[in-house]
């Protein structure tokens, strides 16, 4: 990714992605619970309705893992255990396919998939487009190294959610969970260049040709998180920023921890 030739990535499929935040790119995510193959186009469709669009730019399968079938966002039995699905995920992918082909998307990608299960989606008999991109938590503490090597070997571009850790919502978050944006390095590179520790974390992102999600509901660090284009870490920065890796993840998704899919069973 060159940040110096403008502000977008060129996907595999010829479509541009912004590099930060999704501007005016319009993506929409399948969830688990319509991961089989005859719910996946009228689950866009809805979508579609509702966002008053014929089409949105990124379609993405959610996670890797299939839940039960249903409106219920996370269908639970009377014990209160997860009711999963068993669904071939590379059906679900020929389903995203046919709705490229429709027009209703003109991108597809995956979200929270590990190496083996994009491979698995690569390695398709027949497969007709590839996912252009792999949605996944990405911060200082998970720096994602591995997979984000993996992913620019095939031409996949790696997303990173999270990227300045996460917003503390206790239903999803451990409240002991570390602060990325209050970790020394970061602070003390951000007071070397006059930025905020945010700006910092960001551009880290962007230098190793990470795309970014950067999630602000306040005006101010929306527009502080645009200031990322007119100055440059140094290789120490980088190398200092690489240090601070943990593969500490804020989202565990510990409702799928004992599916043999489940994706952070591995290192990446």
């Amino acid at each position: 990714m060159d940040l110096k030739c403008g502000r977008s990535v060129k996907l595999s499929d010829g479509h541009f992605m912004p590099v930060l935040g999704f501007g005016t790119l319009v993506p929409e995510g399948l969830w688990a619970t319509f991961f089989r193959p005859e719910l996946v186009r009228p689950a866009l469709e809805r979508s579609l309705k509702k966002l008053q669009l014929d089409y949105v730019d990124l379609f993405i399968i959610h996670v890797p893992i299939a839940m039960k079938s249903g409106e219920e966002l996370l269908p639970k039995d009377a014990n209160g255990e997860m009711i999963l699905d068993t669904v071939d995920l590379l059906e679900t992918w020929e389903a995203l396919e046919k709705c490229k082909d429709a027009g209703l998307t003109k991108s597809i990608g995956v979200s929270n998939f590990n190496r083996k299960q994009l491979e698995r989606i690569l390695n398709k008999p027949g497969l007709k487009y590839k996912p252009v991109c792999n949605q996944v938590e990405c911060h200082p503490y998970l720096n994602q190294s591995k997979l984000l090597e993996f992913c620019k070997s095939k031409d996949i571009v790696l997303v990173a959610y999270s990227a300045l850790g996460s917003q503390r919502d206790s239903k999803w978050i451990d409240k002991d969970s570390p602060h990325v944006l209050e970790e020394p390095v970061l602070n003390a590179i951000a007071k070397r260049h006059n930025r905020s520790p945010a700006q910092i974390a960001l551009r880290y992102h962007l230098q190793r040709g990470v795309v970014v999600l950067a999630k602000s509901f306040n005006e101010k660090r929306i527009k502080e998180n645009f200031q990322v284009f007119d100055f440059e870490l140094t290789p120490e920065d980088m190398k200092a920023i690489d240090g601070l890796n943990r593969n500490f993840r804020f989202f565990k998704l510990l409702f799928f921890a004992d599916h043999p899919e489940y994706p952070y069973s591995e290192e990446y």
